[in-house]
């Protein structure tokens, strides 16, 4: 079930106005429920695969809570760090499995196969196919974060199984994030219960929510897919085209990720605040940030810090030399690119930010004198303008790995971005030629000034869009409310028959 689609206008409403209603007690059984058919729209079989991750991370955590400190009495404490370490290895090895075998099986035959061809010995053939699971990667870090967070002992085993299994499928963020923290939601879910309805009603509440989702809605219907058009145009014969339009391309496919997976972030953060239950920020502005790691910082917020807390903080961090720590740094990003696809261009998307960070890290000393001596007013709006233009447009270049189809697809758009050069492009009316004719394209110049306003809000005043409203006059809240309405309702994209976009991240 798509946030944009029909299906998910009937749903929501219902599961909140039956949330609102119900007895305190069966409120988390009645959103487990909602959860799991939420989920089943896609493919009801695959529930069986998210069922069998929650039980398994749920026993695990069962069995840590047994190996507590507490049992030192009746083993002794070489053997229970052992059995700890081997419980959480077990969890590890099973979700990761499931997620291997479904998510990279292809990748791993391919390039086996790939080997086999160059040595002259016969391929092997695919045994069986079947469709990736939605939102398999969101769902198994989630669970599996879980199991970290008992073994450290940060948090208390979950005994209630349906609850802890709520926290595994909670339908706003389930396939797609924020990949929630067991200290966070888990907590949440626990003290479902003890809120009477009017504690649970609140008015200012629900409008915040509503007016999240509005946002998160915008941005995906009116800019994402808008500009998805132009940027599928471009990739799809990237070859046609010299540098002014596959650069455009590239900028805009920045624009579209963006969009996309924010809005989903957002709607499924405006959709928990309804329920009143307070999702975790996933995006921070990252397009004004003033370099890659402050990128990082800003970007899939809830990705990157699951990565630093259950990877590179294990692996040494920057506890130790410098040579180590940029080791971590890198296998970190590379990881992380494979994380997002089974695909060697997503593995070179994720190498090239952990280049830009250690390249960053071992000029910073020389940068730094630099600055110094030439009398740079770094704290200067000019200075960290060029900081976060320079920025965007190494990630836009980064981009260019993740969008195309292929390593080598990839390599051939840059090759031609760099030795196609047509300013002319700029000012023949070209650029009205990629998808989007001048009609399109103002009104996907007026919706980013949208964006760009509400963005500028956020990163001077650390308010989001309906904490800023809330802070308004009426009549200019009531206004913005219509003008976003408006937007989506006159220049949402919604595909032939209404057919709902899918969300960039669901493949992932």
């Amino acid at each position: 079930m798509l946030f944009n689609s029909l299906h998910f206008l009937i749903f929501f409403p219902v599961v909140t106005l039956v949330y609102f209603i119900i007895p305190k007690k069966l409120r988390y059984l009645w959103l487990l429920a909602a959860s799991y058919y939420f989920y089943m729209c896609w493919n009801a079989k695959y529930v069986l695969l998210i069922a069998f991750s929650t039980a398994v991370t749920w026993f695990s955590g069962f069995l840590l809570g047994k190996c507590s400190l507490e049992a030192s009495g009746k083993l002794s404490v070489q053997k229970l760090i052992l059995a700890r370490k081997l419980i959480v290895a077990v969890s590890f090895f099973v979700n990761l499995s499931i997620l291997a075998f479904f998510k990279y099986f292809d990748f791993i035959l391919g390039n086996l196969n790939w080997i086999l061809h160059r040595s002259g010995l016969p391929i092997l053939e695919k045994p069986f196919d079947f469709v990736l699971p939605v939102g398999i990667s969101f769902y198994t870090f989630q669970a599996l974060s879980y199991t970290v967070d008992v073994y450290r002992m940060e948090i208390e085993p979950e005994r209630n199984i349906l609850k802890y299994a709520l926290f595994v499928s909670f339908f706003p963020q389930l396939v797609a994030g924020p990949i929630e923290r067991s200290k966070n939601l888990l907590m949440q879910i626990q003290r479902m219960g003890e809120l009477d309805v009017r504690q649970l009603f609140n008015y200012e509440r629900i409008a915040g929510g509503l007016q999240i989702m509005l946002w998160g809605f915008f941005q995906k219907l009116v800019i994402a897919d808008r500009i998805a058009i132009l940027v599928n145009t471009v990739f799809d014969s990237w070859y046609f085209y010299g540098t002014i339009e596959l650069a455009t391309a590239a900028a805009a496919f920045s624009i579209q990720i963006y969009c996309d997976f924010a809005s989903y972030s957002t709607i499924a953060v405006g959709a928990a605040k309804v329920l009143g239950v307070t999702l975790m920020e996933n995006f921070n502005t990252p397009y004004f940030a003033c370099s890659i790691q402050d990128f990082w910082r800003r970007w899939h917020i809830s990705l990157s810090t699951w990565f630093k807390d259950y990877l590179y903080i294990p692996l040494g961090g920057n506890r130790c030399g410098r040579l180590r720590q940029h080791f971590n740094i890198m296998l970190t990003f590379l990881v992380s690119g494979l994380w997002h696809g089974a695909s060697w261009h997503y593995v070179v998307w994720g190498g090239m930010h952990g280049v830009f960070q250690v390249v960053g890290a071992q000029t910073r000393a020389v940068r730094d004198r630099f600055y110094a001596r030439t009398n740079t007013k770094t704290n200067s709006f000019s200075f960290r303008f060029g900081q976060a233009a320079a920025t965007s447009v190494l990630a836009a270049f980064a981009w260019i790995f993740f969008r195309a189809d292929s390593f080598t697809q990839a390599c051939g758009y840059v090759k031609r971005l760099f030795t196609k050069p047509n300013l002319w492009a700029l000012s023949d009316g070209t650029l009205y030629q990629l998808g989007l004719d001048q009609t399109e394209m103002n009104i996907l110049l007026s919706a980013l000034m949208i964006l760009l306003f509400f963005s500028i809000v956020k990163y001077k005043r650390k308010e989001d869009p309906d904490a800023f409203l809330a802070n308004q006059c009426t009549w200019f809240r009531w206004m913005t409310v219509a003008v976003l309405f408006s937007f989506i309702f006159l220049f949402g994209i919604y595909g032939p028959g209404y057919d709902a976009a899918q969300f960039i991240y669901f493949q992932f």
